[in-house]
């Protein structure tokens, strides 16, 4: 007894064998669907991180402007409010004042919420284009898989961001250490300022300092993107036999393609051969090829080939025209000229008119119609 076996399927990557095709552009467009594309947030936190900083030093003072406001006019409203209800405020009036005061300190920080969610929407869309796809937040019973999850937790993707997060909080140690070392003079010398200059200088050394930060921040998610480029395209890789799958479902299986394709033939080849008793004759090769010739001026202005075979073909058109008592014309290089030049159902081309009129005249004058 023998048994079938593929080797392909004790390959690396286990069934289909290794993956070493590129991805086709289905399985990439089917990947875009399911939410799977190559994209770093840390390009997001970034330049999210940047834009805070930037923020920050063109709209802290108006802000510290707006807060000291706040408070102004909030403790100047207590007093009124207290003589008017007798010493004391009621839970009402003071939760108006609260409510009111949340709205002006959302007003506040709106424009830092506006900025934040229009920096990461431009970032997503330069790296992945608009797309919009909900799959990605149906849940998957898989991913509660207590093995799934192990594997994750142990896995190379799970190495490179303990990699990235051990990096990441280097850099702001390195950062915020060297900056602090190099300004520290500049740091022991507050005790003598002014409690609003000493607001001044401490906020400007966050914000340079921040600033350093979200530029070292930088260089990780740009080495964070191409490592994420580079992983998708090699999660996309295919085997040899996915490719074949994927071939057969969109092309069809190439046995079944040609069972259909000798099926439509042979239910042409019937139509042929019920319309050759119509032809008026069979130009022949006359071992190689026959094509049979009709004209009919009411249908066509020029004849037309009903039937044309090569070989076996050949001879049984030949047969049924000597059943029906077609006339059979031996003329070779016409032959071969109508065969290799004209469809079944076609008219005869200009350049052999001529040739095709003589052979028609021929058997016209045969069978006495002329």
């Amino acid at each position: 007894m023998l048994l079938e076996y593929d080797l392909q399927f004790f390959a690396k990557d286990g069934p289909g064998g290794e993956k070493t095709e590129e991805p086709t552009s289905k399985k990439l467009s089917d990947a875009r669907k399911e939410g799977q594309v190559a994209k770093s947030r840390e390009i997001t936190n970034a330049f999210e991180l940047l834009a805070l900083f930037i923020i920050l030093k063109f709209w802290t003072a108006h802000m510290g402007e707006l807060f000291v406001g706040l408070f102004k006019n909030i403790y100047t409203q207590l007093p009124e409010y207290i003589k008017m209800y007798d010493g004391s405020i009621q839970q009402i009036t003071f939760r108006a004042i609260f409510i009111r005061a949340m709205y002006s300190v959302l007003m506040l920080i709106l424009p830092i919420l506006l900025i934040g969610f229009a920096v990461a929407f431009v970032c997503n869309i330069v790296q992945v284009k608009w797309k919009v796809t909900t799959k990605p937040l149906k849940p998957k019973f898989s991913k509660l898989n207590p093995a799934s999850g192990i594997k994750r937790i142990f896995s190379i993707n799970s190495l490179v961001e303990l990699i990235k997060s051990i990096l990441k909080i280097s850099i702001i140690v390195y950062a915020v250490y060297s900056y602090l070392k190099k300004n520290a003079p500049s740091i022991f010398l507050m005790y003598g300022l002014s409690l609003n200059q000493g607001i001044m200088q401490i906020g400007n050394l966050v914000i340079n300092l921040g600033f350093r930060i979200a530029l070292f921040y930088m260089i990780v998610a740009v080495m964070d993107l191409v490592y994420q480029k580079v992983k998708f395209k090699k999660d996309m890789k295919m085997t040899k036999q996915e490719v074949k799958d994927e071939y057969k479902d969109q092309e069809g299986d190439p046995k079944v393609k040609s069972k259909q394709r000798q099926r439509m033939m042979e239910a042409s080849r019937r139509r042929m051969m019920q319309a050759l008793p119509e032809a008026d004759v069979v130009i022949t090769n006359p071992t190689h090829y026959a094509v049979a010739i009709k004209y009919d001026p009411e249908l066509y202005d020029a004849p037309y080939v009903v039937a044309k075979g090569s070989d076996y073909l050949a001879q049984k058109i030949k047969e049924v025209a000597r059943e029906h008592n077609i006339e059979i014309v031996e003329n070779k290089p016409l032959a071969r000229m109508l065969y290799a030049n004209v469809d079944i159902g076609s008219i005869v081309p200009p350049e052999l008119y001529q040739a095709v009129a003589e052979v028609l005249a021929f058997v016209y004058h045969l069978q006495g119609k002329v």
